[in-house]
């Protein structure tokens, strides 16, 4: 048995969950994976690898993210040696050819589609973090991936604990055939769950009463719910306490953090280093590290700080010695001689790597990290320390999910070094033991999928299958898997509503009875009130709409409400019919885009004013001087604006409907408030059942129907054949680019919006298709150059035009392109220096870090390779691989993984 090979060439014995997956993986099965972060899984990996080479086959293992492919690109080239392993990833090609390749899940969906000769040979594929399939944004690669891999495949899918296992594994056994389903739930490594409250370290549970059983539930510890009852009651005397400015009054400290570098010595002090301390902020990562450096914290010896030093230099030597200042790399060099650290997506990645090996070989002994770090590397330890339980998560500041937490903690415990993990949550005002203990305690984190066909995706399956094909694979995805066993739910209780609407109806006698017809009157007078207020809300935004089209440059109004209420400057219009955004600068100095949403009435033009040919609305000096001139041209803004009239009054059906009620026999009944109620019942529950009908009809087929849209889109530009969607010329062009704003690329490539651009300028307006501001800023800057700024125009006119289209066919719209990258690219382009390119890609004088400056190169470049194979014009083709060259410099090409 190759089992028993395998497991004799590994130094530590099988787990049992990891030797039934690979008898199952030997058996001919495929497997389905879902063990805890840290458990182990990647062994049922490195088995199908090593399947496929006895037998003279090939091995695909895919991770979600680069840095776990140059990870596990580096383990198995030790193992297996440089000649047996290949490496691609978006921007490396190593042996490609070898019979074991390690790639990112993208490089295998592209594959795929283009039938690269590549796949010849392929038995196994390894999908590393398949859980990833619910990420929002680049989940539906996996399971394009699923789908579309040739039946005699076997699929080795490795996912961290779901609480939704089996119904993940009974979808891919649908798909994929025969998949063996393993789960496990036991920790490698014990966790030990704590709460800091203040220096006093506490454990959550109470370990003396838990019972044997592990289905039953946990008990807190009371010496810690006493200490808190203790403390939020002093807290409480102590608010009544007269509070002086300074040195007069009384002012309590309980609610004052421990200082971070208290925290980590702490731990120290209890043998609970090395730690990741998850700050969920970058900013807050690097203010860790420096109240860590101010304070006489120091985790290593001079011998580790020599080692330290050696490893710094062999990742980060290549690194342009002028660049070394604004790359804060002197005091990130002197933190991890120190045994500091922090970790997060801003960073360099050269920096980052280097944090990384310092961490795992303990030379590194404490680490602030955002939660990035929770899904990326293999990077455990003892502790993991949570400084608060909110996150914000992209729209608003929520709460952590017990998945979160549980992802989170899944990295203290270090398998072979330590007997037990910890985790430190950090008390403070608000923060109940209970709350901790569910999070703590809860093992819910489901599989959703993320699934939905793209333009790219649309126009592949099309020219690989045909319509009919299509149709079917989509209809054979998680999603709508998904979304079908929901449906079971809807039809069960819409079944039950039906039962208790039967019920309502006899006690009102009937749909004969008199109170029944007196009980739908009432619901008629009450939808037509609805639909005239809706009417009346959405006649009042048109009529806002239409008034912010007809403004014009100069144009000074008036902005009723809100908090940029009173006088503004139109400094650049907006004629899109469904939702205009005028660029303005208002008297208080604020610039940046209004909506409909800022007029209750419609925006009028109550004078205007000259201005300057160009308006940098981005400088404070600019905007001073406009508030200035605005505010000096003596025009007043109305006074409050007067309500419209509601439709209601005036509205002819509504009144004939109210005389037709008041005149009803049952309107004077004396029992009328009972059954009237009942009838408020029966309506509002009627209301209900047919809202779970739309949504029935709306989820079944669901996929299909996007697709259907999607294809009468591309038909009506051209990418298709309207008779028998065969792909034009056109259409292959877009079957080759991937990227979020695939179908507006291929349109400006079509449309030759980018021709006679220089490689730099060209960088900058594709730079636009891929970037994305952290915040909301206003991005008026249309470039340095006029051919940038007449290239953006262009591919802004075709964004409008493009999303006019896929609001009559109800899909999804194509974002807006994002002008905040445009100047700094192109300075990069030119061979200027770090720091300009930096502080032009800022917002609010705050230079754009150092890691996302590179991440976003490294985007702009895999933009540039596509459209240096697919733009039909060979200037444009020459200027996308130029500018390639031009871009990879630097800290851009410096890749220290």
């Amino acid at each position: 048995m190759e089992l028993e090979v395998f497991a004799a060439q590994l130094s530590f014995p099988l787990d049992g969950f990891q030797a039934e997956s690979c008898r199952a993986l030997e058996a001919g099965h495929g497997v389905l994976v879902c063990a805890p972060t840290g458990a182990g899984k990647t062994v049922i990996g490195e088995f199908a690898v090593h399947l496929a080479l006895v037998s003279g086959r090939k091995c695909f293992y895919t991770t979600p993210i680069k840095a776990l492919s140059n990870q596990k690109y580096a383990d198995l080239v030790d193992r297996y040696g440089k000649a047996s392993v290949g490496l691609l990833t978006g921007d490396l090609s190593i042996n490609p050819e070898a019979p074991v390749v390690v790639m990112t899940t993208e490089v295998l969906r592209n594959m795929l589609y283009a039938d690269s000769p590549t796949l010849r040979g392929l038995s196994h594929v390894v999908m590393d973090e398949v859980h990833y399939l619910a990420d929002r944004f680049r989940g539906a690669v996996w399971e394009e991936v699923i789908l579309h891999l040739p039946q005699d495949v076997r699929l080795v899918s490795l996912s961290a604990t779901v609480s939704n296992a089996e119904e993940f594994g009974a979808w891919m056994e649908t798909v994929r055939g025969d998949t063996e389903i393993v789960v496990d739930e036991v920790r490698p490594v014990p966790l030990w769950q704590h709460i800091m409250v203040g220096r006093r370290l506490f454990d959550l549970f109470d370990n003396s009463a838990q019972s044997a059983d592990p289905t039953a539930r946990l008990v807190v510890d009371q010496e810690l719910v006493r200490h808190l009852k203790q403390r939020q009651a002093l807290d409480r005397m102590e608010s009544w306490e007269p509070r002086g400015r300074g040195r007069g009054g009384y002012q309590s400290n309980n609610h004052r953090p421990l200082p971070r570098p208290e925290v980590i010595a702490r731990l120290d002090e209890e043998g609970l280093l090395p730690a990741i301390t998850f700050i969920f902020s970058r900013a807050g990562c690097d203010a860790a590290v420096v109240q860590c450096l101010r304070s006489r914290l120091r985790l290593t010896t001079d011998e580790q700080a020599a080692e330290i030093a050696e490893i710094i230099d062999r990742h980060t030597g290549d690194l342009p010695k002028h660049d070394l200042a604004v790359l804060g790399y002197w005091e990130w060099r002197e933190g991890l001689e120190r045994g500091i650290a922090g970790h997060h997506a801003g960073m360099l990645p050269a920096f980052r790597h280097t944090v990384e090996e310092l961490f795992v070989k303990g030379l590194v002994r404490a680490v602030f990290a955002t939660e990035t770090l929770a899904l990326g590397i293999n990077m455990p330890a003892r502790t993991v320390v949570l400084e608060r339980l909110v996150k914000y998560n992209g729209e608003t500041h929520a709460e952590l999910t017990p998945g979160e937490y549980t992802q989170l903690t899944g990295r203290a415990g270090r398998r072979g070094i330590d007997v037990e993990g910890h985790a430190v949550v950090l008390w403070q005002p608000g923060v109940e033991a209970t709350e901790v203990a569910g999070l703590a305690s809860t093992r819910t984190f489901p599989l959703r999928s993320s699934f939905k066909p793209s333009y790219n995706m649309s126009i592949n399956l099309i020219d690989r299958m045909g319509a009919v094909e299509s149709r079917a694979l989509l209809e054979r995805s998680f999603a709508q898997f998904q979304a079908d066993r929901s449906v079971v739910g809807m039809v069960r209780a819409i079944e039950r509503d039906e039962e208790a609407l039967a019920k309502l109806r006899d006690q009102l006698g009937g749909v004969d009875g008199e109170f029944f017809e007196y009980a739908q009157l009432r619901e008629r007078v009450k939808a037509r009130e609805r639909q005239l207020e809706r009417q009346g809300r959405t006649d009042k935004r048109q009529a806002a709409v239409t008034s912010l089209t007809s403004l014009r440059r100069g144009d000074v109004i008036a902005i009723p409400v809100g908090r940029r209420s009173g006088l503004a400057v139109v400094l650049e219009t907006d004629t899109d019919p469904k939702d205009p955004r005028p660029l303005v600068l208002t008297e208080d100095k604020w610039a940046g885009r209004i909506s409909a949403a800022d007029f209750p009435s419609p925006a009028k033009a109550l004078g205007s004013m000259r201005l300057p040919r160009h308006v940098d609305h981005r400088t404070g000096r600019s905007r001073r001087d406009l508030a200035s001139a605005l505010r000096s041209t003596g025009i007043v803004p109305p006074g409050r604006y007067s309500k419209r009239k509601s439709p209601a009054a005036s509205d002819r059906e509504l009144a004939t409907l109210r005389r037709a009620l008041r005149s009803h026999p049952c309107h004077t009944d004396p029992d009328r408030d009972r059954l009237s109620n009942i009838g408020e019942r029966y309506n509002k529950l009627a209301r209900e059942t047919e809202t779970l009908r739309q949504k029935v009809a709306a989820t079944t087929n669901s996929l299909a129907r996007t697709f259907d849209r999607i294809l009468r889109l591309l038909a009506e530009r051209g990418y298709v054949e309207a008779e028998g969607h065969a792909v034009t010329e056109h259409g292959r062009r877009l079957s080759r680019i991937y990227s979020e704003s695939d179908l507006l690329v291929a349109e400006c490539l079509r449309h030759g919006t980018w021709k006679g651009l220089a490689p730099a300028e060209l960088a900058a307006v594709v730079s636009a298709m891929v970037y994305e501001s952290r915040q909301d800023a206003d991005t008026g800057d249309r470039g340095p150059t006029a051919p940038i700024r007449h290239a953006v125009g262009l591919t802004v006119q075709l964004w409008s035009g493009l999303r006019v289209d896929e609001v009559r066919h109800k899909l999804p719209l194509t974002r807006e392109p994002d002008l905040g990258f445009v100047t700094a690219v192109y300075k990069w382009a030119r061979g200027e220096p770090l720091v300009d390119a930096l502080m032009a890609a800022g917002d609010r004088g705050q230079a754009l870090s150092a890691g996302d400056f590179v991440r976003w190169c490294r985007q702009v470049i895999d933009l540039l390779d596509q459209v240096h194979m697919t733009a039909p014009d060979p200037a444009v083709r020459a200027a996308a691989s130029k500018a390639v060259g031009a871009i990879r410099r630097g800290v851009v090409a410096v890749d220290a993984a």
